[in-house]
């Protein structure tokens, strides 16, 4: 009998080349940097590795060039324990790869080239629908096309999050509409509800009501330092925030979102029964240890390392309603 999965995620795959420098750099301006590295990454998969850290059974649906990134990035995926039979390696296509200047004060920016990522489409689902019938969580991104993401949330049947990053405008109503959960954070929020800034709990508590009027359902607004808004969709008269955990010093922000996606994942296949609220901070907990850390997915916790209670109603004393 086939196995079954926590968390299934259908997305990127993309390669890290990180440059860390004193301050970003202005537009035109060259600056000396101080360290290089490479590491995995691509919110897909970032989020994937989170959850499989954690405890979760995991697969993986995604592409990789034909090229020795690709092949190293999958052999890397399954030692994570990931499972990797619908990762795919495509012959004539190049691995995604993002490149991220990250400065000392942990803020950073990133381009990234798609690569292979964009050959994820509606087919990948069609081709494998068994896999859909056996996970608790579905987790998509917006790195890979947006009909795949769409199909991908169709065939789903359980709890599905889209982690609306990138951000684009006007979004199709079905993508909005299909996921159980919609996050975003700050920035993309306010592109999304077309607000000038979501920079604190009352604008995120406006972008909420901005977002569900759009036809999202249950929504999630992570405010990195301050915490997270969300509104279940059972009762919108009830609007959550979340505090955020304290954090002695930031070392790099990198994955720190796709840190809190995959470790929501985890909880909420892990306690199906238990407040969202909790699971949200409990994810908190996993993102604020991972900031502290350099790196992507190697700033992502083991289960050692972060302190999260078996039970998680102990994390009711840290959220309120708004």
């Amino acid at each position: 009998m086939a196995s079954s999965f926590d968390v299934l995620v259908f997305g990127s795959c993309i390669v890290d080349f990180i440059s860390y420098v004193p301050r970003l750099p202005k537009i035109g301006e060259t600056l000396h940097g101080t360290k290089f590295a490479t590491g995995n990454g691509g919110k897909g998969a970032n989020q994937c590795v989170a959850a499989a850290r954690l405890g979760s059974r995991t697969a993986m649906i995604g592409k990789l060039g034909d090229d020795p990134w690709g092949m190293a990035y999958r052999k890397t995926l399954a030692c994570e324990g990931v499972n990797v039979e619908q990762v795919d390696i495509v012959p004539g296509e190049s691995t995604g790869i993002a490149q991220i200047n990250v400065a000392d004060n942990g803020d950073n920016q990133i381009v990234i080239v798609t690569g292979a990522n964009r050959r994820l489409g509606p087919s990948e689902v069609e081709r494998q629908p068994d896999v859909f019938e056996r996970a608790r969580i579905l987790v998509c991104q917006l790195e890979t096309p947006i009909e795949g993401t769409i199909a991908a949330l169709q065939a789903f049947k359980g709890i599905s999050i889209v982690n609306a990053a990138p951000a684009e405008r006007n979004l199709p109503h079905s993508l909005l509409s299909l996921a159980s959960i919609f996050c975003v954070n700050e920035t993309e929020a306010a592109l999304l509800t077309d607000m000038t800034t979501v920079s604190d709990v009352q604008q995120a508590k406006e972008a909420l009501y901005k977002l569900r009027d759009m036809g999202c359902n249950t929504i999630i607004i992570t405010l990195g330092e301050k915490g997270a808004v969300f509104a279940d969709e059972k009762d919108y008269t009830n609007v959550y925030h979340v505090r955020p955990v304290k954090v002695e010093k930031v070392v790099d922000t990198t994955g720190a979102g796709d840190a809190f996606i995959g470790a929501l994942a985890h909880f909420l296949a892990k306690h199906p029964d238990e407040l969202l609220a909790n699971c949200v901070a409990a994810a908190n907990h996993v993102a604020a240890w991972s900031v502290q850390r350099p790196g992507t997915q190697s700033s992502f916790p083991r289960p050692g390392d972060v302190s999260i209670p078996t039970n998680l109603a102990s994390f009711g004393n840290q959220w309120e309603y708004i």
